[in-house]
């Protein structure tokens, strides 16, 4: 698993390859298999195969969503806010789960963030989104993960890389 976890890297560019369909049931089940705070089950899930909905997705924000319209596969991550208090937690936890799963599975994926977003001046990314997908407005969007079969290229990170220095034992700074 650690191995994995220096594999995984925001991949922005994906092969134009359709992902099978055993591999999106086994990121279904990652989703539902993430846990939630007081099992309360807040996390919901979009998934998007269509190219044209992909396509008007990518212009959900004003900068950072783009590179969505050429991956075959998204999910939008929401959350429950009259479930629980702590949905940004319990749709956090859903989307790295899935994105190691991504990994696992040979896929590449990148998180889009949604929350606290602009799609311009007059309309937030997550108003944008709960229009184009329907979306109820107890439902809040916390992110989208691109995802596909990547078509570039990062090398793993190093523990130079990690900032040990970040760690302190027994209190901060120690």
């Amino acid at each position: 698993m650690l191995n994995l976890l220096y594999q995984r890297r925001s991949i922005r560019k994906y092969q134009q390859i359709p992902i099978e369909k055993e591999k999106v049931e086994k990121l279904i089940r990652a989703s539902l298999l993430a846990p939630s705070a007081r099992g309360s089950l807040s996390q919901k899930f979009i998934v998007v195969e269509d190219k044209n909905i992909l396509e008007k997705l990518s212009r959900s924000r004003e900068h950072g969503a783009s590179f969505l319209k050429n991956a075959p596969l998204a999910i939008a991550i929401l959350g429950d806010s009259s479930i629980t208090d702590v949905w940004v937690e319990d749709t956090s936890i859903a989307a790295i789960t899935i994105q190691y799963v991504a990994k696992s599975l040979g896929l590449g994926s990148c998180w889009i963030q949604v929350r606290n977003r602009q799609h311009n001046q007059d309309l937030t990314s997550e108003e944008y989104i709960q229009e184009l997908l329907a979306i109820p407005e107890n439902l809040k969007v916390e992110c989208i993960l691109a995802i596909g079969y990547p078509d570039e290229q990062k090398p793993n990170k190093t523990d130079e890389e990690l900032g040990f220095e970040r760690v302190s034992f027994n209190g901060y700074g120690k």
